[in-house]
């Protein structure tokens, strides 16, 4: 029972960081997973990636209902997320117990700061005045690293992809989140694919449970994110980062 508590908590965490932030279920379930019950980082990686992947496709539906998703320019994006990931997934492999690196755990509670300090208030207009060979190169070099990423360590693919669609790529926030999880759909069911043929089935009650789990909090969390005013939806995503950041340093460096 109370493996399967962790299991839920874990993954409702995981959901609510998806569907408000697209975050990757990873960023939260790996390391409570690895910590909290011992399993090993390879199958802990895999179970969040196909957590990831129902969480992500509810979510990138409500943000495509709302009109909050660029399906056309994300595309491209998603084509060297694939690729990377598969590549990164494979490396990953030949490093035993591959716990998820202090540089995405960090990260992710920094970022949640930036969005409480300096929220993103750009407008989907101002997007529209950058060129298209430069949007395509952009999503291209953002999108291999975010795959790498996502395959290697199994987290930071959700946060990292967050950071660039708006800092990089000038997407306001909410398109920012429908358009990473539009992708993180397909990004999570590669990778989790390429874990399950390399390390095998996972333990089946964790892999359930967490799926779940995840999908209730992805689909609360991405209601509430496209009913919220931008100034709301940036407070809220800042504190869901931060607080989550603070969790998985504690569970990284305390537990």
């Amino acid at each position: 029972m109370a493996a399967i508590l962790i299991y839920m908590i874990a993954g409702l965490g995981a959901g609510i960081g998806t569907g408000l932030a697209g975050l990757s279920a990873a960023a939260v379930i790996s390391p409570m997973l690895i910590a909290f019950l011992d399993f090993p980082a390879y199958e802990a990686v895999g179970i969040a990636l196909a957590s990831d992947v129902l969480a992500s496709a509810v979510s990138s539906y409500t943000y495509a209902k709302n009109k909050n998703i660029d399906i056309k320019n994300g595309i491209i994006m998603m084509c060297a997320v694939l690729l990377f990931t598969v590549i990164g997934s494979f490396a990953a492999s030949f490093i035993p117990d591959m716990a998820m690196g202090s540089f995405s755990i960090i990260a992710c509670f920094l970022l949640g700061i930036k969005f409480i300090v300096r929220p993103v208030m750009t407008t989907k207009e101002a997007r529209e005045n950058r060129s298209a060979k430069r949007k395509c190169a952009e999503a291209l070099v953002c999108g291999s690293v975010i795959g790498s990423i996502c395959g290697f360590i199994g987290a930071g693919g959700g946060m990292m992809m967050l950071l660039m669609l708006t800092s990089v790529l000038g997407y306001e926030l909410k398109t920012a989140v429908g358009t990473s999880v539009f992708i993180m759909t397909f990004s999570a069911f590669t990778g989790a694919a390429s874990h399950f043929l390399i390390g095998g089935i996972p333990d089946l009650t964790a892999l359930v449970v967490c799926i779940l789990a995840t999908l209730v909090g992805a689909r609360a969390s991405a209601l509430f994110a496209n009913k919220a005013e931008s100034m709301v939806l940036n407070r809220v995503t800042g504190v869901v980062l931060a607080v989550l950041g603070a969790a998985m340093i504690v569970v990284k460096f305390l537990v």
